[in-house]
């Protein structure tokens, strides 16, 4: 394998605790290499998902976190200036591309639209890449796959993905697990105990109540292991709780005495 994709191996086993048929599916995709659209709440296990996919097949996953500020070029690659003079560096895409890796873009939709369009020719039927500053056509490796990820209750309708682009995926949509398998999850990243997860879970369950009623996002299951997570090294709950669970996620005092109270419900 090409040094410049060995890096993005994935060498140990993720955990992933699947949650329905998740994984049987992103196999089928993946073996007609199908562009997969996962679509889901932060923090739900989105990426984790990928990473534990890409370990099972064996293949290199390079992720993108895309952002507004991102250009067509930060992808695909793009000439630079060294003391031998100019040279060629390829984008992430361009090397994914190049060389048989999964190449996952999480949170595609913060990027400009006119940036995302240089995904398409990757994502039909002819699966090259132009790369016109260099005047070269990268045609796809035979394992080259691409995944992008975002959250749809979360965008307003200036971020959205045009059509033209989600008509060239497959999706599959991820929500925060069941009560049993998200405390499983919790206990199992965290180190706490299974009673404690079980609360922190039952803490999520009444803050996700609360979206779309003075919250823009619910307590995720990356959060809950953040508390956990300081709980196994001694912190008491309820500081661990307000630390990662009620300050992170909003400002409004009505609303953390809420989740104040959640919290001093169950610890």
């Amino acid at each position: 394998m090409n040094n410049d994709i060995e890096q993005y191996m994935i060498k140990e086993k993720p955990y992933y605790r699947a949650v329905s048929d998740e994984i049987e599916l992103y196999e089928a995709a993946y073996s007609v290499r199908m562009p997969m659209m996962l679509k889901g709440p932060t923090g739900c296990g989105k990426t984790r998902f990928v990473e534990y996919m890409a370990w099972k097949l064996g293949k290199p996953l390079i992720t993108v976190a895309c952002n507004e500020d991102m250009t067509a070029s930060d992808l695909v690659g793009r000439f630079l200036l060294d003391a031998s003079g100019t040279r060629w560096q390829d984008g992430p895409l361009a090397v994914a591309a190049r060389y048989g890796a999964i190449c996952y873009l999480d949170e595609v939709v913060e990027a400009r639209q006119d940036t995302t369009v240089v995904i398409h020719p990757l994502t039909d039927a002819r699966r090259v890449l132009p790369l016109e500053k260099r005047g070269e056509l990268i045609e796809a490796h035979p394992d080259f796959q691409m995944v992008i990820s975002y959250n749809p209750g979360y965008q307003s309708l200036m971020k959205d993905l045009k059509q033209s682009t989600k008509q060239r995926f497959g999706a599959l949509d991820f929500n925060y697990p069941s009560h049993d398998i998200e405390a499983e999850i919790v206990a199992h990243e965290s180190g706490v105990s299974a009673d404690t997860s079980d609360r922190l879970v039952s803490i999520a369950e009444r803050a996700r109540n609360l979206k779309g009623h003075g919250l823009d996002e619910g307590i995720s299951t990356r959060m809950l292991i953040y508390a956990g997570s300081l709980m196994a090294r001694g912190v008491t709950p309820v500081v661990a709780c307000r630390m990662t669970l009620v300050q992170p996620i909003t400002d409004d005092p009505d609303m953390r005495d809420a989740l104040d109270a959640a919290v001093n419900t169950f610890f």
